[in-house]
């Protein structure tokens, strides 16, 4: 509500003074002509909080706006801290007023940098006796997030594992068959060879057959840009039934990849929230648990 007044001398200025540290705006207002006292807070009231304060005292004042002396509008989110640094003019309805801040008790720019200290002290103190409830909540909303995730992931986990057998499994056998027709084409070329023809005839056989191999892994390098390397060629013949085998089996592989992500941000966020130095422990500590 407005701050307590008192009735004056009517008059048609404007007049500021300092009482306890706190400016004291004194004014007529229109409708009774009676002098009116508002005590502000500079620091915390607005200029729109006065304005209003002014009208709820006197419901005659149909306009109270305030404006700088080179006749800018002063908006009411303004403090009157920093309005009553500078001269202003006061327009009550249609009078206005010249109003003069005094001088002492202007706002030093010592004064505010102390304020801004202050101001800066209350908020670490804020900090400091609110960051414990903070954590433990923060590290609650964590937790259920962890197990939100875990539970959405248990079904896809538990199908990824039956399809990961099966593509390891038929990789398996692609490896097998392979060896077994190595095996075969050398036992076949070393029974020609010495059984049925010579080596003169069968040389050419082999360089032929050499020659076309170099070309199929030659073939292979331009269709994937890799070399032929067994344990990449093993792995990406995996990725070929692993997403083969998940198409038929309806597995989502990118909301799969996403919760995972999620899960390892989560358990990032937790393993940060838990470290040492968010509890406060002494630095012998935190070398004892890491």
């Amino acid at each position: 509500g407005a701050a307590p007044y008192s009735t004056l001398v009517p008059s048609d200025n404007v007049t500021i003074n300092y009482r306890h540290g706190l400016p004291v705006i004194t004014l007529t207002l229109p409708t009774r002509c009676e002098r009116c006292q508002f005590t502000v807070k500079p620091v915390v009231t607005t200029v729109g909080a006065f304005l209003q304060d002014v009208q709820r005292e006197d419901k005659g004042i149909e306009r109270a706006e305030v404006f700088a002396t080179d006749g800018s509008k002063v908006s009411h989110a303004t403090l009157m801290e920093v309005l009553l640094m500078n001269d202003f003019k006061l327009v009550i309805n249609n009078t206005a007023y010249s109003v003069s801040p005094p001088v002492k008790d202007k706002l030093s720019n010592e004064h505010a940098t102390e304020m801004e200290d202050i101001k800066c002290l209350v908020h670490r103190l804020f900090v400091a006796l609110h960051s414990e409830e903070h954590q433990i909540k923060k590290e609650r909303e964590l937790l259920q997030k962890l197990d939100h995730l875990k539970e959405e992931l248990l079904p896809l986990e538990q199908m990824k594992a039956r399809i990961v057998d099966s593509a390891d499994a038929k990789t398996s056998r692609l490896l097998w068959v392979g060896l077994a027709l190595m095996s075969t084409q050398g036992g076949a070329l070393a029974w020609l060879t010495w059984w049925v023809y010579s080596w003169d005839i069968m040389e050419p056989v082999t360089y032929f057959i050499t020659y076309g191999s170099a070309m199929a892994f030659y073939a292979y390098f331009v269709l994937t840009r890799q070399d032929y390397i067994y344990p990449d060629a093993r792995d990406r013949q995996f990725l070929h039934y692993f997403y083969r085998k998940s198409k038929t089996q309806h597995f989502n592989v990118e909301r799969y990849n996403k919760l995972k992500e999620d899960l390892a941000e989560a358990e990032e966020s937790l393993r940060r929230l838990r470290h040492p130095l968010h509890l406060r422990l002494p630095i012998q500590e935190i070398s004892d648990k890491d």
